[in-house]
């Protein structure tokens, strides 16, 4: 039987890219051996820790939402104790109701973004998605107009504070 599971792990902070790939490609392929399914990947990056570990302050973190059967979970813990650069780990189980309702919001968002996409037979598509991506003018003094980077939403973009362009309005 396969269930949601999420995996934490702190790794040592003086990991480069390189180890840290080779850690995720471990989980992976164990995940795969398995028949599991990893949903998400999502690297908080160097953080400080709440207590020294074998005396470090900093650690790298790593979340992954997963699909597993139990005996991937008892694999994957047996893999992150024998790796040294794993500094604390942890695979929780998560709560099923939660997952339906991210799975439900993540396909309502999906067949949103494909009824709202443009035909790919118009000639001036490039335009329109620079429109698209267009923040409202009423969000930004009058006579400029700000894009957002590929990869965010309006919704993630909402929390930023605006940035501060001449010094007269650091002073006020």
């Amino acid at each position: 039987m396969r269930r949601d599971y999420e995996l934490g792990f702190i790794l040592n902070p003086e990991v480069n890219e390189e180890q840290t790939r080779a850690i995720l490609d471990r989980v992976e392929q164990v995940v795969a051996n398995y028949n599991g399914q990893i949903v998400r990947i999502n690297q908080w990056g160097r953080r400080r820790l709440g207590y020294p570990i074998e005396h470090h302050r900093d650690g790298f973190y790593v979340f992954i939402d997963m699909i597993l059967t139990p005996e991937t979970v008892i694999e994957l813990d047996r893999t992150l104790k024998v790796s040294e650069e794993v500094l604390r780990h942890l695979i929780k189980r998560r709560d099923p109701k939660t997952v339906q309702k991210e799975r439900e919001a993540r396909a309502a968002a999906a067949a949103a973004a494909a009824a709202t996409a443009p035909a790919p037979a118009a000639p001036d598509t490039e335009a329109a998605a620079e429109d698209e991506m267009a923040v409202p003018a009423g969000d930004f003094p009058a006579g400029q107009e700000a894009e957002i980077p590929s990869g965010l939403s309006v919704e993630d973009i909402e929390d930023v504070p605006p940035a501060l362009e001449d010094e007269e309005t650091i002073e006020a």
